[in-house]
């Protein structure tokens, strides 16, 4: 359940914090007082869109905070878990989101930063939103598959995703197919050039590496002649001139001396006699590597030859060996692919019919699930129209097959959720027929409906707070008096909290706020307060007569809150 929000500078709120309970809330305050303000702040708590004409004028930004209390064994445990978002023992869940006056946006989940990506994924299991806009799902005939695949439970979600694999399955193979069908004389000429580019290619018979070994070679070989003149000359300075023999007469000097003053000469003499050794072995060296040079004019312009041959290649096909060796990887595939283009359109034909039966079996497997269901929530929305006083409602779950035409015949079409259409129908007087919902529902017939299917749907989706706000819009008498009765059953599943201009809905509530709007200072401002006792009548008998509050108003308002009590102690 949510257990506590706190906003600061949103709208015309200032600052505002409010604690909540278990059960029904309502939220009532005159038209313009702030009371969507509130259900907007817990919209951005849970990853809904914000902007930054939302934050208070004046105000470098505005912040929101909301606190749940959850059980363990709640679904968005195993959401946090997912997108490894750290939360502790104690089953609070606190989310901060701060949008700042220049529409840049951050979110904390228990203290840690968030995307708004992963907000939506949290707040989805945590908060459900219900404003009369969303009578407009209702209309829209392709979210009715949506609700009914819901209610129909697990075992069609785990049948679905089988049947989702097998149809991306077989998308992939009618799209293979649809290219290779539209080849066209352009094939056929490319077909000279994948020939030509594979024989090019493969004649310079590439080796990884082969351009940076070549490379190195050739500076050797340009250079030999300065190189052979260098070493040679540093050979004979150390060993053909007075190098070695310096050291050695030097070496002969000290040897002579040392025992005179052994302590300092004996380090020097090691000294000496390292130098000579390493400059003796240096002089070897330089000797082998002079011997090894070779001048190879011949070899030269061969190397110069097979770069050229390289650097051609990779002017047309790549800037690296590898790259010019995966491009002719692709470009053998597209030749083989022309060349055997019969034979694989006749492979991929089996593969699709293969494909294609297998998902038809799969989607008919989800129909018959789907028409058992459909039963069962045509049953069950029916008792709850019933009880929101439409006894007379009748309403049906239609299931359509998608179809395609195929020349003469139809044949089924497939689609991403299997081979169905659902339509919600509706009859709401005796006699006359079912139609769909968007030619026959009214608004207030319509606000019955996503009620009686949120009343539904409340155990199955397992979402802890379920607001609705203002959506007894259009409704009065008896029938605003079941809706009432119906949030107030419902809340003992969920926390509800409904905003409404209604005291038949407002008496129902086991908790009373009331949204005021105040000017101190030259500045609107928003207040939210919890009402009790005779402050929670008063804004009752105001409700029930308008601007002039009377004592029959008051002692009405008292007789609907006792017999809402009775109601609810029944």
């Amino acid at each position: 359940m949510l257990r506590e929000l706190s906003i600061r500078n949103l709208a015309v709120i200032e600052e505002v914090n409010v604690t909540f309970h278990h059960g029904f809330h309502v939220l009532t305050g005159e038209t313009g007082a702030g009371k969507s303000i509130l259900i907007d702040a817990l919209s951005l708590v849970v990853g809904g869109r914000g902007s930054a004409d939302m934050v208070r004028y004046g105000c470098d930004k505005a912040e929101m905070e909301a606190m749940f209390d959850l059980s363990t064994g709640h679904p968005v445990w195993k959401v946090l878990t997912k997108l490894g978002v750290q939360f502790s023992s104690d089953e609070m869940l606190v989310i901060r989101r701060e949008l700042s006056s220049h529409g840049k946006s951050s979110s904390r989940v228990n203290g840690q930063l968030v995307t708004m990506t992963m907000l939506r994924e949290i707040g989805e299991c945590l908060v459900n939103i219900h404003g009369q806009h969303e009578h407009q799902s209702l209309l829209r005939t392709e979210q009715h598959l949506e609700w009914l695949d819901l209610f129909a439970g697990d075992l069609l979600i785990e049948r679905k995703q089988n049947y989702r694999a097998v149809f991306s399955q077989l998308q992939q193979a009618r799209a293979s197919l649809r290219e290779l069908e539209i080849s066209t004389r352009q094939n056929v000429q490319m077909l000279d050039l994948y020939r030509f580019q594979i024989e090019e290619i493969s004649n310079a018979k590439l080796k990884l590496h082969e351009d940076e070994l070549l490379s190195e070679q050739r500076r050797k070989l340009m250079y030999a002649g300065k190189r052979m003149d260098a070493v040679s000359e540093a050979y004979s300075l150390l060993y053909g001139g007075k190098g070695l023999d310096a050291v050695s007469k030097a070496i002969a000097k000290i040897i002579d001396i040392q025992t005179y003053d052994a302590a300092n000469l004996s380090p020097l003499l090691e000294q000496l006699q390292s130098a000579f050794y390493q400059a003796e072995d240096a002089a070897f060296q330089l000797r082998d590597y002079r011997d090894g040079i070779e001048s190879d004019p011949e070899l030269l312009s061969q190397v110069d030859d097979r770069l050229d041959l390289i650097n051609g290649l990779k002017r047309k096909y790549g800037e690296t060996i590898p790259d010019i060796l995966a491009y002719l990887e692709r470009t053998t595939a597209d030749r083989d692919k022309i060349e055997n283009r019969d034979q694989l359109l006749e492979e991929l034909r089996v593969v699709e019919t293969r494909l294609h039966d297998q998902a038809l079996e799969l989607a008919k497997e989800l129909s018959q699930l789907r028409e058992h269901a459909a039963a069962r929530l045509s049953e069950s929305i029916e008792k709850e129209l019933e009880q929101l006083q439409m006894p007379s409602a009748k309403f049906r779950v239609q299931i359509d097959h998608s179809f395609a035409n195929a020349g003469e015949e139809r044949q089924i079409r497939l689609h991403s959720n299997g081979m169905d259409e659902a339509v919600f129908m509706l009859s709401t007087n005796p006699g006359e027929p079912l139609k769909p919902l968007n030619k026959i529902a009214s608004g207030g017939e319509m606000s019955r409906i996503m009620l009686a299917l949120k009343s539904i749907f409340a155990e199955i989706d397992q979402v802890p707070v379920l607001i609705f706000d203002e959506v007894d819009t259009g409704v009065s008498g008896r029938a605003a008096q079941a809706i009432a009765e119906k949030m107030s059953k419902l809340a003992a599943k969920c926390q509800v909290f409904s905003i409404t201009h209604l005291p038949q809905v407002a008496c129902m509530a086991d908790h009373h706020y009331e949204i005021r709007k105040q000017v101190i200072d030259a500045r609107t401002s928003t207040s939210v307060a919890e009402l009790t006792g005779t402050v929670r009548i008063e804004e009752l008998a105001r409700m029930l007569g308008g601007v002039e509050v009377t004592e029959k108003t008051r002692h009405h308002a008292q007789e609907m809150l006792d017999l809402a009590h009775r109601q609810k102690g029944a």
